[in-house]
């Protein structure tokens, strides 16, 4: 292999490496910002769960190892810090993507990056003050008279910021779908025939994401249905038009479909 053909894939690593080094970069300077605020973001954090313990018993958390709090404070600045970073994050992701669109098309960027922050958020936000809420309540409803939930930082983090990741990113399929509609990867044909696919795969991610219980699992899965049909909508409007030599194609193929076959005409007789 020659330098002039090695010189395209090093120049894309390049590329995304300096791409993941702004990304970094912009983590922890959102990580800095929000360490200074870090008790205040887990009182936050927690209020959902403390609001559905405090309707049966007492609401306190614990911790079961001297450095748990400490680190517990530190991945909740390192979560609030990559949420500060999304526009940064997103930006990024879609610099690295755009090089596959056209000069012309490259004006809905900034929408793009505004539309993915935007519904990263509508996620994060949908689970934290829709599906925390009734998660919490199923789960406290096993404690009874002897048996008392008594959750740790540690493990409540853990859960908390991986259901707000996940939900805040599954919330980006519109974005995606039509994405790569505009690539010409997928069809609103092909969205609408393999629908009934798409819904059995969006409950089964759902049942691996969320928690072993069916509330949550269907909460996830609606809102993905739902955002499905809106990529249909999204890919309808701004997917890849054929072009006129794909119609000049199709239209001479179906001419010569249609065109009686040499001998047909002896053989009718």
């Amino acid at each position: 292999m020659s330098e002039e053909e090695k010189s395209p894939f090093t120049e894309h690593l390049g590329e995304l490496r300096d791409r993941l080094v702004r990304s970094f970069i912009a983590v922890a300077v959102g990580f800095v910002v929000a360490y200074f605020f870090k008790e205040k973001l887990f009182e936050i954090l927690i209020a959902p769960l403390v609001s559905a313990m405090g309707e049966s018993h007492n609401a306190r958390m614990i911790f079961t190892g001297l450095p748990e709090a400490f680190f517990t404070y530190l991945k909740v600045a390192f979560l609030a810090g990559i949420i500060l970073a999304t526009p940064v994050l997103f930006y990024e992701f879609w610099m690295f993507v755009s090089p596959g669109l056209y000069r012309t098309e490259k004006k809905y960027f900034l929408p793009i990056v505004f539309l993915s922050v935007f519904f990263f958020v509508i996620g994060a936000s949908f689970g934290y003050f829709i599906v925390f809420p009734y998660g919490f309540k199923f789960f406290l409803g096993f404690a009874t008279e002897t048996i008392y939930a008594m959750p740790s930082m540690k493990e409540y983090l853990s859960f908390s910021s991986k259901m707000l990741l996940a939900f805040g990113l599954v919330f980006e399929l519109p974005l995606v779908l039509t994405f790569m509609a505009r690539m010409g990867l997928v069809t609103v044909s092909f969205l609408k025939k393999n629908r009934k696919y798409a819904i059995l795969i969006f409950f089964v991610a759902a049942a691996i994401i969320t928690p072993p219980d069916v509330i949550t699992q269907i909460m996830m899965a609606l809102p993905l249905m739902i955002l499905y049909e809106i990529s249909i909508i999204g890919a309808k409007i701004f997917g890849k038009k054929p072009t006129k030599e794909n119609d000049d194609d199709d239209t001479r193929e179906k001419e010569q479909n249609t065109e009686p076959q040499p001998g047909s005409e002896s053989q009718d007789q």
